[in-house]
């Protein structure tokens, strides 16, 4: 227990822990300093603390909750349809509440207006005699149920009934009528005077009275306020009255509130029990409707204050319905009712329709989502094989096709990317042969320093130099072969172990014999490369050939014998002057009987022979422009007298500078030789 609360404790943060703590002083307070201003704060802190810690777990809860589809499309769909749906019910279910008791209210308000008029006229046309009173109550007292005549005239006043206990108190508006409150009770009256006869009329308003205004409509009455205490419960106090009168009622009340020193009660006026049934429910869903409307009453005793009468209304929405939209001589309103039933029961079908709809919809969008997560899932494991079902026309139908389009894709990639990775270690083996054949230092020769360097575009290189020494002299040679790659460096190693056994063929045969020479001589560069072109045309398809350029050095005479088989011309620099080689015959391996001749060239102390394949003076720049011989010859030219590897090293960073890419189009190679 002691290692998980410490494992709990670490892994909590800061506003758990303050949490914990603030929590853990409010016990403390709470058992040694209850009800004091500290207790309080700590209450209120731990209380905040709660409630940050409580939303941030909410948050994670509900980050939870929607973190797959199918909930969040639950979630949206509560909040964009349903929460709405919710909200107009309650809203219209308000609102016909509402509306239903306004409605109650006004009915009877206007037909008490209406009493109250009717009683004015029975006040005017009231007589000081006592059978006038008698046959006014008589004939009003239907109408008007405990009705009271009040007269007075030279200071004589009658009243009827004669134990009706009534008087006309000081300030009462004269031709006027109106609601009265008098000892717990609210009543109805009208008086009129003309000359000195002043009359006054009189009517209760009970809970009788008042349902009966409405017939069938519901249960009417006055309320008002007891402040009672809880040993006169079942009595009312009649506020106002000058004598505290309590009045049994039948009916239980409501606590509603505080005044004074104690608490109220809305109950009855006068104690009147109900009077009208509240109609059955017509269905489950038809409610009781309770409200209430204020009227303007005077207090009685004090008719110069005036207060508002809560008029209670308790009815039905049914019954509010069929009042109102009660056909009667009208065949509109009786209809009325049935449209309003009509496009009720239309919106709850196309209610119901949309849900089934979204219901059908989420299920397509989510069944679809999780096929996809699934064959993410296999994808992820490494299993292409699997395709998800695919159903349907839409955009989610497209997506899975395009899906299992991509797994298969993705399976084919994977085949060619293994052949890749294969091919290239095949290349990296081809590049390590290659770099075997390439010279691995130059010779060491008194007359003539040589130096050679290539840099492949891909990872071999179809170009070709290399430099020998063979019986006394130095041979040279260089070589473009057509195409690059795995192809071009294939025959390059051709071209280089063909060149080699001539070589050593030519060193070995005896000078005699005229098979081996050409113009008496045994390293006959033209009868060399002819042989090398004759040999290539035999063993390699038509369109494989190469631009080739063959020297032999030869330090007795200082001559240099070549031939430049249709090779860019290597250029010599002498005391400052730049002079390009001729060229002697045409490409080798292009054509079978391709005849070549051969040059002669003294070289002389510090003369500088650069030799150079199409890479160098051939890449473009952004603009589409050769890097060109000019710039070559302009370039070495100005580091003619810097050694040989920092002339080619800075010929190959002047052109990758030209052309401004990282990615080299054509091989670059350079073969210097300077004469000591």
């Amino acid at each position: 227990m002691k290692l998980s609360i410490k494992s709990l404790w670490s892994k909590s943060g800061k506003v758990d822990k303050a949490f914990a703590l603030f929590l853990f002083l409010y016990l403390i307070s709470l058992a040694a300093w209850p009800g004091t201003g500290f207790e309080g704060i700590v209450a209120f802190v731990s209380f905040c603390l709660g409630a940050w810690i409580a939303l941030r777990l909410l948050r994670i809860g509900l980050r939870k909750l929607t973190w797959r589809l199918r909930n969040r499309l639950i979630v949206a769909y509560l909040f964009i349809a349903v929460l709405p749906i919710l909200l107009i019910l309650l809203l219209v279910g308000l609102g016909g509440y509402m509306l239903a008791g306004q409605a109650a209210a006004y009915v009877v308000r206007s037909e008490l207006d209406r009493r109250l008029i009717l009683l004015q006229a029975v006040a005017e046309d009231l007589k000081a005699s006592r059978e006038t009173m008698q046959r006014i109550v008589e004939t009003q007292g239907q109408r008007f149920p405990g009705l009271i005549l009040w007269t007075a005239q030279n200071g004589t006043s009658r009243k009827w009934p004669p134990e009706a206990d009534v008087n006309l108190p000081a300030g009462l508006p004269v031709k006027a009528s109106g609601v009265a409150e008098r000892n717990g009770r609210y009543y109805a009256w009208a008086d009129d005077i003309a000359g000195d006869q002043q009359t006054l009329v009189v009517m209760p308003l009970s809970r009788r009275f008042l349902s009966g205004l409405a017939p069938g409509l519901g249960d009417f009455y006055f309320l008002q306020r007891d402040f009672s205490g809880p040993s006169d419960a079942g009595t009312v106090v009649a506020p106002g009255a000058a004598s505290r009168q309590k009045v049994r009622i039948t009916e239980g009340s409501t606590k509603v509130g505080a005044q004074g020193n104690g608490d109220f009660r809305l109950l009855p006026a006068g104690g009147d029990a109900p009077q009208a049934a509240i109609p059955p429910p017509v269905n489950r869903f038809d409610v009781d409707v309770r409200w209430g409307s204020l009227i303007p009453a005077v207090e009685w005793e004090h008719p110069n204050k005036t207060d508002s009468a809560l008029l209670a209304v308790h009815t039905r929405l049914s019954t509010i319905l069929a009042t109102i939209l009660r056909p009667g001589g009208d065949e509109l309103q009786g209809g009325v009712l049935t449209v309003f039933y009509v496009v009720a029961v239309a919106f709850l079908i196309v209610a119901i329709a949309g849900l089934a709809i979204g219901i059908s919809m989420s299920r397509s969008i989510t069944g679809a989502v999780h096929s996809l997560y699934q064959g993410t899932q296999r994808v992820m494991h490494g299993e292409f094989s699997q395709l998800i079902q695919v159903s349907g026309r839409d955009q989610l139908a497209e997506l899975s096709t395009s899906f299992n389009s991509m797994t298969q894709n993705l399976e084919r990639l994977l085949a060619v990317a293994k052949e890749k990775e294969r091919m290239q270690a095949e290349i990296e083996i081809a590049r390590g042969v290659q770099d075997q054949l390439y010279p691995k230092a130059p010779p060491v020769f008194e007359g003539l320093r040589v130096l050679g360097m290539c840099d492949p575009a891909r990872m071999v290189s179809g170009d070709y130099y290399d430099y020998q020494l063979v019986d006394g002299k130095l041979a040279l040679a260089l070589g473009d072969v057509a195409g690059k790659g795995i192809s071009a460096a294939l025959l390059m190693a051709t071209i280089q172990a063909a060149m080699r056994m001539e070589l050593r063929a030519s060193s070995e045969a005896p000078a005699s014999s005229l098979d081996n020479t050409m113009n008496g001589l045994r390293f006959s560069t033209a009868r060399m490369v002819s042989e090398l072109n004759q040999q290539l045309y035999a063993t390699t398809s038509p369109e494989k050939y190469a631009t080739f350029f063959f020297a032999i050095y030869d330090e007795a005479t200082g001559l240099l014998t070549y031939t430049n088989a249709g090779h860019l011309q290597p250029v010599l620099f002498r005391d400052g002057v730049a002079t390009q080689l001729e060229v002697n015959g045409t490409v080798v391996g292009a054509f079978p009987f391709s005849k070549y001749e051969e040059s002669k060239l003294e070289l002389r102390s510090g003369d500088l022979l650069v030799c150079y394949t199409d890479g160098i003076t051939e890449p473009e720049n952004e603009y589409g422009e050769m890097f060109g011989e000019e710039r070559l010859i302009e370039l070495v030219a100005k580091n003619s007298d810097r050694d040989e590897a920092q002339i080619i090293q800075s010929v190959m960073e002047r052109v990758r500078e030209w052309t401004g890419v990282p990615e080299l189009s054509d091989d670059m190679t350079v073969l210097l030789a300077r004469k000591r």
